[in-house]
């Protein structure tokens, strides 16, 4: 079972990993998601959520190498999955699959990123 996806989609205090960037970086997830939402016909919008979720990961990642993070493997799977499926999408985005990028957002950060808190 998993965590409810808020409505409307945006960030908040609930997904807090307390790295400040992390956070910051989270919250543009959200927003790049939102705005594919919102225009499902936009390749601008899907491009700048392709790029920022590329960013974002490779930000996270490095930190978790910084500090021998021992979830790191597992994790960076999770992450070259969803950059591989959000990668290959063309629009107009179907709203099966933006509701599958608003679960695995929410459920990664509650569940999986949450493992790092306190260890980055």
């Amino acid at each position: 079972m998993g965590h409810d996806i808020p409505e409307p989609f945006v960030w908040d205090e609930s997904f807090r990993v307390f790295y400040e960037q992390l956070d910051e970086e989270h919250k543009g997830l959200f927003k790049g998601i939102f705005d594919v939402a919102a225009k499902p016909s936009d390749a601008s919008a899907l491009s700048h959520l392709v790029t920022v979720v590329k960013n974002h990961f490779n930000h996270e990642e490095e930190m978790m190498k910084a500090k021998n993070y021992a979830e790191l493997a597992p994790h960076k799977q999770m992450h070259d999955d969803f950059v591989a499926k959000i990668s290959a999408l063309a629009v107009p985005v179907s709203a099966d699959t933006v509701h599958f990028a608003k679960d695995w957002l929410v459920n990664h950060i509650k569940v999986t990123d949450f493992k790092y808190k306190d260890k980055l």
